[in-house]
């Protein structure tokens, strides 16, 4: 009986020591995805700022600037894309909408960002855009890789549409949560004006045919929750300035934007709670489950051993040895 048992014991045991490499490199890169249809938003703020009068070309200090930034998973063209692509993919609608402080639009730009579900790995395909100019994106764009590394990525600059190195510069706490410091610097670059301007019948061709440019500039700091890749706070330090043309007349450039950009607090807290428990998923299949699965694989190869040596030893009295016959002398 103990040797049935210590024999089931084994297999058991054999079972569990397999599934925990299983568990970490099996299905761990098959579920843990973004989803298809996720939305979410955030609201980004710069007080104190200087912004851009289209009216008087002038620039001006406000109280503040409002960035409004949206992402829609687009499940139809996502799935259309997985059918050439092999694998799964993510499509994100996206749009940042700024908001001058008298509530009027000052900007707003939409992009279409693809990626691999689980990597994070722009997936190029028709459709994306920024601004609805068609791009190629190169390195990650919102959001790391789940179990993000201590090392630099690229990047990718939607206003500049470049891709450039974004840098770890440490490992810090972020209200209870450790978090990879990253930081990028785009330096002045000219770039494209947006099609979608606050004066009505100001458009981008005909800012460009006064010989009109815009420039821009930024340094990003994002903190990354390492485990799941999802930054829990961003800032920049963003500066923006068209640049010579009889758009300005004499002068040489004007500021269009200059600000200190800021995650709201309530999106902040919501960030935060969010990641915290999506965070826990990820430690079961990366650590919890297949390290868990790994002891009780040994512990149960233990006992089994323990029961076939149990099993082996005799259980009766050790034999005597027989006397020798007497002799019978004649």
């Amino acid at each position: 009986m103990r040797r049935k048992a210590a024999l089931i014991l084994l297999a058991l045991a054999v079972f569990f020591a397999a599934l925990s490499p299983l568990l970490r490199w099996y299905a761990f890169p098959r579920l843990a995805k973004v989803p298809a249809n996720q939305y979410q938003d955030m609201v980004l703020e710069a007080r104190d700022a200087t912004l851009l009068d289209y009216g008087t070309m002038r620039a001006r200090k406000v109280p503040k600037v409002t960035i409004v930034q949206t992402l829609k998973g687009n499940v139809e063209a996502s799935e259309r894309i997985e059918e050439s692509a092999g694998r799964d993919v993510v499509v994100w609608d996206g749009l940042s909408y700024v908001v001058g402080p008298d509530g009027e639009m000052v900007s707003k730009i939409p992009e279409r960002y693809i990626f691999d579900a689980h990597t994070q790995e722009p997936v190029h395909a028709t459709g994306e855009t920024v601004d609805g100019d068609p791009v190629r994106r190169e390195g990650i764009e919102f959001k790391w890789p789940f179990l993000t590394e201590k090392r630099a990525y690229q990047y990718f600059d939607a206003q500049a549409r470049v891709t450039a190195p974004i840098h770890y510069q440490g490992t810090q706490n972020f209200r209870g949560l450790e978090v990879y410091y990253f930081e990028q610097t785009i330096p002045w670059t000219k770039v494209k004006i947006p099609k979608t301007l606050p004066v009505e019948g100001l458009t981008s061709e005909s800012v460009a045919r006064t010989g009109t440019t815009r420039w821009y500039t930024t340094v990003r700091k994002f903190w990354v929750e390492p485990l799941t890749g999802a930054p829990v706070y961003g800032e920049e330090i963003h500066k923006e300035e068209l640049r010579g043309g009889a758009l300005l007349g004499d002068r040489d450039k004007v500021t269009a934007f200059a600000g200190h950009v800021k995650m709201r607090e309530d999106y902040i807290t919501h960030t935060v709670d969010l990641v915290k428990s999506q965070r826990l998923l990820i430690l079961l299949m990366t650590s919890y489950l297949p390290w868990g699965s790994l002891t009780l694989g040994v512990l149960l190869l233990a006992l089994a051993l323990y029961l076939e040596a149990r099993s082996r030893r005799p259980t009766g009295p050790a034999p005597t040895a027989s006397q020798e016959p007497s002799q019978v002398s004649a």
